[in-house]
């Protein structure tokens, strides 16, 4: 089975076994369906004038985007190749609304980013297994307004979806810029992974001198140690404009870098069912947790309902028989007593209203009880200490119960009584199913 039968049949599956779980815990199902959808996606973001259009360029072998140090572009292009199809552009009112493409989410920001992406269709061998995707240059102060929409969620979505992200430097501009060092520090390592996204050091032709170079390369690599802030700094390629340079002045090891990174980008279809698969894992062990609150809390409002039930039966039962010999010692009313009735051998079914009566009120008052006091003081409590509801024995379940405490209490929050028998718990069994059984399965297809 190759890779495309491969990723149809893991769509098919996900959507039958997934998407209702998702729903059930409010859950957004669409970035896996997005992520099953079309071609293998390179995401290329940067700064203005960080070498983004003239890297796309090579890659396509043709003069797709502008370039220059000014910014050129405000958009986020989408570049691929389709069979029978050259030089089309496709607005982003069209492309939000095709069920065939991974970018119908992306309505939720509005008018004004639908307006900022578009698909440049051409004639390119290198783009017909995967797609481009040209980003607008980072800057370093920027409001929502200023955009018109979130950019960094924007972001966010694209690196969801996509297989490698290339995330470029200018060689003249290596220091830190807000949405740079929102990109790296949070927005990447929340929607992606760190294997993902390769760092470059754009235009190093254009140094003065050997030693310019290596203190641009350095005050790179120190900002890339605060912004991920970790002590191992990422393997950082060079690469520069070979039309734009004399080959015999490259310095060694140059040509290599660049070639290197070039192989790495087309090698990006290579990667696209292991994301797949990765994507799926992370976003269900994202439900799971979701899941095994609400599971657990709904055992616990179980047990006490039990305990409530108990209790309000044995009520109704003892003044089904005797309540109308407490009100008749009480008030000479009724004139004969149910027991009395029996008793005498004068038994009526006028005889069991006033019995029937006083247990329906006992059964109804404990309901009311149960639904309005102890089942509410039950779930504000959980929504307090959610924690307390699910095993957070090491780092990986306490970073994802920090990340979906919010969805878990949203959940409890809509929880109603009749949710103790809604079969939240077969939905635990079926999530934990796919983990155990059918992702495990799709993994092992594609290491043999």
């Amino acid at each position: 089975m190759n890779e495309k039968e491969l990723q149809k049949q893991l769509q098919t599956k996900v959507k039958k076994k997934l998407e209702p779980l998702f729903a059930r815990y409010k859950m957004d199902f669409g970035g896996i369906d997005a992520a099953l959808k079309w071609k293998p996606i390179v995401l290329i973001i940067g700064n203005y004038s960080s070498g983004k259009s003239t890297l796309i360029n090579e890659l396509v072998g043709q003069h797709i985007q502008r370039t220059g140090q000014a910014p050129t572009d405000d958009s986020f292009t989408i570049i691929t190749s389709d069979p029978g199809i050259n030089n089309v552009e496709t607005p982003g009112s069209t492309l939000v609304n095709d069920e065939r493409l991974p970018f119908q989410h992306f309505r939720g920001f509005g008018e004004k980013l639908i307006s900022h992406i578009c698909m440049k269709q051409v004639v390119s061998p290198v783009l017909e297994n995967m797609a481009i995707i040209d980003s607008p240059g980072m800057i370093d102060a920027t409001s929502e307004n200023d955009r018109g929409y979130d950019y960094m969620k924007v972001l966010g979505e694209f690196a969801k979806i996509a297989d490698l992200i290339v995330l470029m430097f200018d060689s003249h501009k290596t220091g830190t810029i807000k949405e740079s060092y929102d990109t790296i520090r949070h927005t990447l390592p929340e929607k992606s992974g760190e294997h993902r996204i390769v760092f470059v050091m754009s235009r190093i032709d254009e140094c003065d001198s050997l030693s310019d170079f290596t203190r641009s390369y350095g005050t790179l690599c120190w900002n890339m140690s605060q912004m991920t802030g970790r002590k191992d700094i990422p393997h950082i390629y060079l690469t520069y404009a070979p039309s734009a340079v004399d080959p015999n002045t490259v310095a060694e090891g140059w040509p290599q870098e660049r070639d290197e990174l070039i192989e790495k980008i087309k090698r990006a279809p290579g990667f696209r069912i292991g994301h797949i698969l990765e994507d799926i894992d992370r976003q269900v062990n994202e439900v799971q947790i979701v899941a095994e609150a609400v599971s657990e809390f709904l055992n616990r409002a179980t047990r006490v309902f039990w305990k409530y039930a108990k209790i309000t039966v044995s009520v109704a039962i003892l003044l089904f028989f005797f309540g109308d010999v407490v009100l008749n010692a009480i008030f000479s009313f009724p004139d004969t007593t149910l027991i009395t009735s029996i008793r005498n051998s004068q038994f009526s079914l006028g005889n069991l209203i006033i019995p029937c009566a006083l247990a329906a009120l006992t059964l109804l008052i404990g309901s009311f009880g149960y639904s309005k006091i102890a089942f509410k003081k039950q779930r504000k409590k959980a929504m307090l200490n959610g924690a307390d509801l699910v095993l957070l024995n090491n780092d990986y379940r306490k970073n994802l119960w920090r990340k979906m405490e919010t969805k878990v209490k949203e959940n409890l929050q809509d929880l109603k009584v009749k949710d103790l028998w809604s079969g939240y718990g077969r939905g635990m069994a079926k999530i934990q199913y796919f983990l155990n059984n059918d992702l495990k399965k799709y993994y092992e297809k594609i290491v043999t």
